[in-house]
C-alpha cells in the first residue's frame, strides 16, 4: 500500500510518499512561503536531483493541491492516479492526552481540538492540511500521529507543574513532550540494531537538533522527558532558551516593555545558541566560530553540552540507573564534539565512550561506546515519517 506522510506548518507542507511493502520513498518534497509571495515546491526527485516549481499558492488547500498535482506529473511524478494512495498520515505537533495514534473522526477532531491552543503556530496548520485532503479527497482515510502521545505513560508526579491545581484542570497545564514519534522510533530501532528486548532495559533517548530533547523510557515506556508544556522547556537550543527562571522573563519584560508575544519571540526565536553566541543557531557555525577563538561561542557550546549532561544524570537517577544511552537527530547524528563533550565524566555512571569511534561516526548507526562500557552508547539515525507511515498502515489496515 502507498501512504502519504504530510507535515503541515503555518506556511509550510512537506511530504512523503512511501510504498510499504518494501517502505522505500517514492517521492518527497516541500511546500514553502504558503499565503506569501514567492511560493515554491521543492520535489527531490529519484536520481537525487531537485525540481523547483513556482507556483502562487494562497492557502494549504492550494497547496495541497500542488503537492497532488506533482506526485501525477508525466515527468517527475511517483504515480499515475490518485487512487494509488491508500491513505494519509499527518504529523501532529501537540496531541493533548491522546496516547496513540488514531484514524481522524469528527468525534476525534472535536476532541483533539480542546488542546489546539497549546501549540498555536502548528495545530491550525494540521487542521488545515487534513481539511485539504479531505476536500480534494473525501474517501480516502487519515490518520494523526501525535507526537505527545509516546510520552503519556508518564507519571503525574513527573508531568505535573507545581501550580495552583485549577491551572491544569481548567486549562490542561502540564508536561506533554514533544518529538515523541523521534524518541518512539529511536527506541524500537536501538532495540533492534543491538538485539535487545527494549522492554527490559534503561533507555535514555537524546534527540538533539535545532529544537532538542531528552526522554528516560524505562523497560519501553516513556517515564519522563525535558520539553514541557510547549517545545520551549529543557535544553539549550538553536533558538530556545530552553530552562530558564521564570522570574528572568518578567523582569526583561518589565524593563522593556515587552508584551507576550514579543516575550515568546525572544524566548523561542531569538535565544539559544544564536542569542547567546550571535553567531548562528547552527551548531557546526558556532563551532568554526569557536575553533577560531570566538569565546562566547566557545561558552556557548559548554553550555550547551553540559545541559545535555545534567538531564542524562538526572534520568540515569529517576531510572535507577541506564543501560544504554541514544543520540538521534541532525546535531545527535553528526556532531562528534557535541555527543563526547556531553558524555565527559559520566564515567560514575558506566558510560565509557570509545572517542576514536566516535569521531569516525556521521549519521550512520552505531555503537560509539567502548567494548568493555557498562553503558552501551548508540547513533541511531531517526526517521519520524516512516513511523508516521507505518502507524496508518496499521490502523487503515487493521
Amino acid at each position: 500500500m502507498k501512504i502519504l506522510v504530510i507535515n503541515c506548518g503555518s506556511s509550510s507542507i512537506k511530504y512523503k510518499l512511501y510504498e510499504m511493502d518494501d517502505k522505500s520513498v517514492l517521492a518527497a518534497g516541500g511546500i514553502e512561503k504558503i499565503g506569501l509571495p514567492g511560493a515554491f515546491l521543492k520535489a527531490k526527485l529519484p536520481d537525487g536531483s531537485s525540481k523547483i516549481i513556482e507556483a502562487d499558492v494562497p492557502t494549504h488547500t492550494e497547496g495541497i493541491k500542488l503537492m497532488f498535482d506533482t506526485l501525477l506529473h508525466p515527468e517527475y511524478g511517483a504515480i499515475q492516479s490518485l487512487d494509488e494512495i491508500g491513505a494519509a498520515g499527518h504529523r501532529i505537533v501537540h496531541g493533548g492526552v491522546f496516547t496513540q495514534s488514531l484514524i481522524v473522526t469528527p468525534e476525534m477532531i472535536k476532541e483533539w481540538e480542546k488542546y489546539m491552543e497549546l501549540a498555536p503556530l502548528h495545530s491550525p496548520a494540521h487542521l488545515k492540511g487534513y481539511e485539504a485532503v479531505k476536500q480534494l479527497l473525501p474517501e480516502l482515510p487519515q490518520v494523526f500521529v501525535f507526537d505527545t502521545a509516546f510520552h503519556q505513560t508518564m507519571p503525574p508526579k513527573a508531568y505535573m507543574y507545581a501550580l495552583p491545581y485549577r491551572y491544569y484542570t481548567d486549562y490542561h497545564i502540564r508536561r506533554y513532550g514533544a518529538h515523541g514519534t523521534s524518541h518512539r522510533f529511536v527506541t524500537q530501532r536501538v532495540g533492534e540494531y543491538l538485539g535487545v528486548d527494549v522492554r527490559e532495559k534503561r533507555i535514555i533517548t537524546c534527540h538533539i537538533g535545532n529544537g532538542a530533547s531528552i526522554s528516560a523510557v524505562d523497560h519501553g515506556k516513556c517515564v519522563d522527558t525535558s520539553m514541557g508544556l510547549t517545545p520551549l522547556e529543557g535544553l539549550m537550543m538553536g533558538t530556545r532558551t530552553g530552562d530558564i527562571d521564570s522570574s528572568a522573563i518578567l523582569y526583561i519584560m518589565k524593563k522593556e516593555g515587552q508584551t507576550p508575544d514579543q516575550a515568546s519571540d525572544l524566548l523561542n526565536k531569538e535565544s539559544g545558541m544564536k542569542g547567546f553566541t550571535g553567531v548562528s543557531s547552527d551548531i557546526r557555525e558556532v563551532e568554526q566560530a569557536a575553533a577560531n577563538g570566538n569565546e562566547r561561542a566557545q561558552l556557548g557550546l559548554a553550555m550547551y553540552d553540559y545541559r545535555i549532561k545534567k538531564y542524562i544524570g538526572a534520568y540515569a537517577a529517576a531510572m535507577g540507573g541506564v543501560d544504554i544511552i541514544v543520540f538521534t537527530a541532525g546535531v545527535g547524528e553528526h556532531q562528534a564534539d557535541v555527543r563526547e563533550g556531553a558524555l565527559e565524566g559520566l564515567e560514575f555512571l558506566g558510560v565509557k565512550l570509545d572517542r576514536e569511534k566516535n569521531r569516525s561516526v556521521n549519521g550512520e548507526e552505531a555503537v560509539i561506546s567502548a567494548y568493555d562500557s557498562p553503558v552501551t552508547v548508540a547513533v541511531v539515525p531517526t526517521d519520524e515519517e516512516l513511523l508516521i507511515a507505518s502507524d496508518t498502515l496499521a490502523l487503515v489496515t487493521k
